[in-house]
């Protein structure tokens, strides 16, 4: 007899049952995946904080800053497509932790700048050990979830780009105020050095924790496993898994990207810049500017969580895209109209935040429910590297219409036009990318 299940429910157990075996993986997968993240974006974006000290210290311009923190995204995506493919083929424990060990050294080791090379050189080679990692967890994702419950999932481990922000701001701020002077080294050095250990650390940690699929497990039951197996086999039959360079030539695919590349362009804008911008409005301290730069971040996880959780119920993807891009796009404008407050601005980057941040992980439940197999691996880093060039062009051009114009506001106008531009393209795609028959039960 034909099965007519829809992908994700499981005929032989009750709902519950599911749910339960769903928050036994998440409890143990998840809250490893966000601290490995933390880590991953603090090390990416604490350059941001260092520019307050170091670019006086060595005579750096603002474009000089913005290349230099964008040239990452350039190493990161040469190397993406690779590492996502040799990490599909020889598991995710062991590549993920080589990835963190590599850019824990590298971040450490940018306390040795004192060139403008050589600051490009090492933010480059940052990028190129991190390229991987962030498809490469998506990927690893789709291992263990099926489309109808990986958009929360998802969400839960894109809470480490606001948490970043939130733990890793007043960290930042107390090391370069408390630090700046011991043992001869400015408080920017000290912030290179002590943020990146964690990454080795945790490097460390994932290779004795992680498990690369469900069957090598030892933590799960057989029954377990089977649940897990069976909706995982399920969803992949819905799935296409065409050849590489099909995959890499499907109009929708480039469509997913050029989405991306719009909300990345408004995200590292406010990652690499937020510091500045509040700098800007009169606060000088950088214990305070970290402290205050918590704020947006902390609203940010509530509102992922809550949209997330919103766009799971309703079982519908692009309006939950599309607003809250919108919602960003209104206040990046406002953060420029307010820039001479320090109180309205807050509240206009913290609107923005929210936006930006919930944008993302919702808006990969869309890439994820097209492919499979190795065609996901190189569609997924196809998306996600030419994405995140937007992460090269975000910080330049922003730092270069600085210079030109002596204020960020331009940029700002800038990064708000493409988060709209991104949100009308993600209104353009099909209604309905996630099979709307699948059962959706809660997952904790």
């Amino acid at each position: 007899m034909e099965n007519t299940m829809a992908p994700g429910v499981s005929p032989a157990i009750p709902a519950t049952e599911e749910d339960r075996i769903y928050r036994k993986v998440g409890w143990r997968l998840v809250p490893l995946l966000v601290v490995c993240y933390v880590v991953a974006y603090l090390d990416r974006v604490n350059v941001g904080f260092a520019k307050l000290q170091m670019l006086q210290e060595l005579q750096f311009s603002e474009t000089v800053y913005g290349l230099g923190a964008g040239i990452f995204f350039i190493g990161y995506f040469i190397f993406e497509i690779p590492s996502n493919i040799i990490l599909h083929k020889v598991g995710a424990r062991v590549w993920i932790a080589r990835i963190m060990i590599t850019w824990g050294i590298i971040s450490a080791c940018m306390m040795f700048v004192t060139s403008v090379h050589m600051f490009y050189a090492l933010r480059f080679l940052l990028g190129a050990a991190e390229a991987g990692f962030f498809p490469g967890i998506i990927l690893y994702l789709t291992y263990w979830y099926p489309a109808a419950r990986r958009g929360r999932i998802t969400t839960f481990f894109m809470t480490a780009v606001p948490m970043s922000g939130l733990i890793g701001g007043p960290i930042s701020g107390w090391i370069m105020s408390t630090f700046h002077g011991d043992h001869g080294l400015s408080g920017w050095q000290w912030l290179f050095l002590l943020e990146g250990i964690p990454s080795v650390l945790i490097g460390v940690l994932v290779l004795i924790y992680l498990d690369d699929r469900i069957n090598r497990a030892k933590w799960l039951t057989a029954s377990e496993k089977a649940v897990l197996i069976r909706n995982i086999a399920a969803e992949e039959q819905q799935k296409e898994d065409p050849p590489i360079r099909a995959a890499l030539t499907k109009p929708r695919v480039w469509a997913m990207a050029l989405i991306y590349f719009s909300f990345v362009m408004g995200l590292y804008g406010v990652g690499f810049w937020m510091p500045t911008l509040i700098k800007s409005t009169g606060v000088q301290s950088p214990l305070a500017i970290g402290l205050l730069t918590a704020v947006p971040n902390l609203f940010a996880v509530i509102g992922m969580i809550l949209i997330s959780r919103n766009s799971d119920r309703h079982r519908e993807r692009r309006w939950h895209v599309a607003l809250p891009a919108l919602f960003g796009a209104l206040g990046l404008l406002l953060s420029a109209l307010w820039s001479g407050n320090t109180v309205l601005a807050i509240l206009a980057l913290t609107v923005a935040n929210i936006g930006i941040c919930t944008v993302l992980p919702l808006f990969w439940s869309l890439p994820t429910a097209l492919l499979g197999g190795t065609a996901a691996a190189a569609g997924i880093a196809l998306i996600n590297s030419v994405g995140n060039l937007a992460g090269f062009a975000s910080p330049y051009l922003v730092g270069w219409l600085k210079d030109l114009t002596g204020t960020t506001n331009t940029g700002l106008y800038m990064l708000s036009g493409c988060l709209v531009v991104g949100a009308l393209v993600a209104l353009a795609q099909p209604a309905r990318l996630v099979n709307t028959r699948v059962s959706l039960h809660a997952v904790s």
